[in-house]
């Protein structure tokens, strides 16, 4: 949650939304070559959570500027300069970046889904910052210890974006969602895809050599006239790992639901229990609309399935693979979704308190949702409902958590790194104190 120290927005100047919309209409002016026109130059400034308003941007410079979780959807940055900058959660989605120079730039958890980067500059930087009467001097940044700095993509949203042509070596996509990307003809060299999702990505013609693989889901993916030497595509995940076809089932998922409806309703006595445990469901259609309260899906796969407002309450999930399933106000109290894998899914209001339950002598006990182990790496969480939820070892680092309700959660051993607990709940939770500490910074900043 906190910023790197290269880009702490105290450091900078701070550029308001009347400032920028003024230097916009300016630019838009310059662009069409009309006296009273005026390129956009922020270098250096704080543009954090600015609203760019679909603008052409194109040829402006931002170098070394801070634009965190900024406003940037369907906008133009046709060879623009993004040097150094820290992008880290912001709105790229649909954007034009054509020829555009990121070496060096911090680009965690940003959402770039059908973006277009074809010949973009992805490869490492000098990082440099401007200190007053010194003019720019080199930097340390505190996340990384190298003087010249990887251009990092981790965790960021890319399904279906084109980075045909782009020079990304040694560029760090760990983590990322590539899927259905265009890379062709483009340097890839030593790039690191560690965890990222590279399922449909088309690669033809472009350089892989010394590329790490390790982890990343590879169904599907293009590698014809692919350089490959020294990348380690046999630790890669295939189809095979994704578990057995859904379609190999005998029963229908209409037949098991009967039955599954039939064991909820008789506690048990007839029916049963629908179990998914060991399926790869990606390729059942609208699964989100079936209700699957209760249901048992150890380790199975459901990477990149629309699960909004899904019903799942009280089920069993442990070890299930949801990473960049789309979560929303998905119902999910009482389940137990231990060690589950749900990188990049967005879980935006979803119902992840408790269950509570009355036993015949008028008592009541609450059975707690349980993510102890699970992985929600760059998750986004905002307003969602974790009540009373175990959250043991919970890995939410880059995660938003903006007015989640912790009340009462148990987030012992959790890693928070750059998340963000702003507006956050946080009464009775047990929670490392410097985290809680933190959230009330964040909160502070945020008013």
């Amino acid at each position: 949650m906190q910023l790197p120290e290269r880009t702490q927005a105290n450091t900078l100047e701070r550029i308001t939304q009347r400032e920028l919309d003024d230097a916009i209409k300016k630019h838009s002016v310059f662009l069409k070559g009309v006296r009273g026109g005026a390129r956009a130059v922020f270098k250096f400034k704080d543009l954090s959570h600015l609203d760019f308003h679909g603008a052409d941007m194109s040829q402006s410079d931002f170098t070394g500027s801070v634009l965190t979780g900024a406003n940037m959807k369907n906008c133009l940055f046709k060879g623009v300069s993004f040097f150094s900058c820290d992008l880290r959660n912001a709105n790229l989605e649909k954007g034009d970046f054509s020829r555009a120079d990121f070496r060096g730039a911090f680009v965690a958890g940003a959402n770039l889904t059908g973006a277009v980067l074809a010949g973009a500059d992805l490869r490492e930087g000098k990082v440099m910052e401007k200190e007053r009467g010194k003019g720019l001097q080199d930097v340390h940044r505190a996340d990384t210890p190298e003087r010249i700095h990887k251009t990092i993509f981790t965790g960021a949203k890319l399904s279906d974006t084109d980075l045909s042509g782009a020079r990304a070596s040694s560029a760090d996509f760990s983590d990322a969602d590539l899927s259905g990307v265009k890379i062709k003809d483009a340097d890839f060299s030593s790039a690191n895809f560690a965890g990222a999702n590279l399922s449909q990505a088309d690669f033809t013609g472009t350089d892989l050599r010394d590329a790490n693989v390790k982890s990343s889901i590879m169904t599907g993916t293009v590698l014809a006239h692919t350089e490959t030497g020294g990348a380690n595509l046999k630790e890669a995940l295939a189809e095979t790992a994704m578990g057995t076809d859904f379609e190999d089932m005998k029963k229908s998922m209409e037949d098991l639901l009967k039955e599954h409806t039939t064991w909820i309703a008789t506690a048990g006595k007839a029916g049963n229990r629908m179990d998914l445990s060991g399926y790869d469901m990606r390729h059942v259609e609208k699964l989100g609309k079936y209700h699957l309260t209760a249901v048992k899906a150890v380790g199975a796969t459901f990477l990149n399935q629309d699960l909004t407002g899904t019903a799942m309450q009280s089920a069993i999930l442990d070890r299930a693979d949801f990473r960049d399933c789309m979560m929303a106000k998905a119902d999910l109290r009482g389940s137990s979704l231990k060690n589950a894998m749900m990188s990049r899914a967005d879980l935006t209001e979803a119902k992840l308190g408790a269950l509570q339950f009355t036993k015949e002598d008028g008592s009541t006990w609450l059975q707690r949702v349980n993510l102890s182990g699970a992985n929600l790496r760059y998750g986004i969480l905002k307003g969602a409902d974790l009540r009373d939820a175990i959250m043991t070892g919970i890995d939410l680092s880059y995660g938003i958590l903006i007015d989640c309700d912790l009340r009462r959660a148990d987030l012992t051993g959790a890693l928070l790194y750059n998340a963000d607990l702003s507006g956050c709940l946080l009464d009775d939770a047990l929670i490392d104190e410097r985290y809680r500490d933190m959230a009330l910074a964040a909160q502070k900043e945020r008013q």
